[in-house]
């Protein structure tokens, strides 16, 4: 028999920082599940029938264009959730979100989130200071995509997925990197090699161990930084995340 959630036991830092009043309406409708690496958690233009607060891991919001191209707009992990459709009161998901870096999670029924979200303003307001926090990295990515360079945009994707993972080695593939940050394999083989000559990383065949996180965030300048820093005005500082 597992026990009762306690807000210091999740992993999930936005449901451990929601008013306690709030934590035990959800605590007892929320299921521990665990996800691998593709598994999907949300899918373009079909309805959301479950919402995720991430362990220590990585889902990727994911936009499509028409003719099947495909690019990151946005990662989700332990500081947030998936399904912030709801959180605005739309059912049906406007872009992909699938994992990318396995982890354990606590689901809940979007017919249950709904009902409480109805019922607590406190809780619905907790959960759009992540939808506006969640927009500023989604903006980032955008100001990132247009104005800096491939080695400075995939320093900065490599700090994300830092930020969210509980280890320094990240399982990926050149073939993934060049879906997610839209830029051609071949970019993405020179950007990795450019960046690991400065010792940041070390690169292997499936994934990259980062070595000096510092050297990393230097290199991605202003690429990084900002989204990190909104997100703590908007939600508070997370004692146990790397500074920006």
């Amino acid at each position: 028999m597992s026990l009762p959630l306690t807000r210091s036991s999740v992993q999930n830092r936005l449901l451990a920082a929601l008013p306690p009043s709030d934590f035990i309406l959800l605590a007892g409708l929320l299921e521990p599940v665990s996800l691998d690496f593709g598994d999907s958690l949300e899918q373009s233009g079909e309805a959301i029938d479950a919402v995720y607060f991430p362990g220590p891991g990585a889902a990727s919001v994911v936009a499509s264009a028409a003719d099947g191209r495909r690019m990151e707009i946005g990662v989700v992990g332990p500081e947030g959730m998936s399904g912030l459709a709801i959180v605005h009161g739309v059912g049906v998901a406007s872009h992909d979100t699938v994992v990318q870096v396995p982890f354990r999670a606590l689901r809940v029924r979007v017919e249950d989130l709904r009902t409480l979200l109805a019922d607590s303003p406190s809780m619905r307001a907790h959960f759009l200071k992540f939808a506006q926090a969640f927009l500023a990295q989604v903006a980032q990515t955008a100001l990132s995509s247009g104005l800096y360079t491939i080695e400075q945009r995939l320093a900065r994707w490599l700090l994300m997925r830092h930020d969210r993972v509980d280890r320094e080695d990240i399982p990926l593939t050149h073939e993934f990197l060049s879906a997610m940050l839209g830029v051609r394999r071949a970019g993405i083989t020179g950007a990795l090699r450019s960046i690991e000559r400065t010792g940041a990383i070390r690169a292997r065949r499936g994934g990259i161990t980062l070595r000096d996180r510092a050297g990393l965030a230097a290199l991605a300048g202003a690429a990084y930084g900002a989204a990190e820093a909104e997100h703590a005005r908007i939600l508070g500082p997370a004692p146990d995340m790397p500074t920006p």
